[in-house]
């Protein structure tokens, strides 16, 4: 791990230098998990690779700010949000499923009408996180779809883990009054 951290830290300063190559290198070892975020915020392909594209935009004007006091990841973490943040396009959009949401609704896939019924689940959970307040939708992006901590997501957003913790406990109550006509549907059903 230390090598790892080693080789992102002479990139950076290689990037700090105006050397493309490095650039290239830390867009390549990032873009993935850039355009992910991304994903799960706006929910549509085009609008995630706009605020990627964003992201990769801003990195390259701004790495030389970057002053190493946290890693570059969460750095490059926060980038994207306040991408996301400042995306002002379109209404909102429905997101992906987020699957720790859905554990509780799945039922086997018996049939046809089991999958058709599991879809549409899937479309009212991304909905409703699509409407949830950025700042909630941000840390249920950021911990379930990224795995990152309550530690890690305050660093990113620059808050404390108790608004971290706050924020989670909010949307999970958002989310499961919303849902609870579908969870009972789901429980019936098995």
């Amino acid at each position: 791990m230390v090598v790892v951290e080693q080789t992102e830290r002479e990139l950076v300063e290689a990037c700090r230098h105006g050397e493309p190559d490095a650039f290239r290198a830390l867009f390549e070892r990032y873009k993935d998990k850039v355009y992910s975020v991304a994903l799960r915020y706006s929910g549509d392909p085009a609008i995630a690779q706009d605020i990627s594209q964003d992201t990769f935009l801003k990195l390259f004007s701004v790495i030389g700010s970057f002053r190493g006091e946290s890693g570059f990841e969460s750095w490059l973490y926060r980038l994207v949000v306040n991408c996301c943040f400042d995306q002002k396009r379109g209404a909102r959009r429905l997101m992906p499923l987020l699957d720790e949401f859905l554990g509780a609704l799945r039922t086997p896939e018996r049939n046809v009408l089991d999958k058709v019924l599991q879809s549409e689940r899937s479309a009212q959970v991304g909905s409703v996180v699509a409407s949830l307040p950025p700042e909630q939708r941000i840390v249920i992006v950021l911990r379930y779809t990224q795995g990152l901590s309550y530690e890690e997501i305050a660093g990113i957003l620059g808050c404390s883990t108790g608004t971290i913790g706050s924020r989670l406990n909010r949307a999970h109550r958002v989310i499961a009054r919303r849902l609870a006509h579908v969870a009972g549907a789901g429980r019936r059903k098995a």
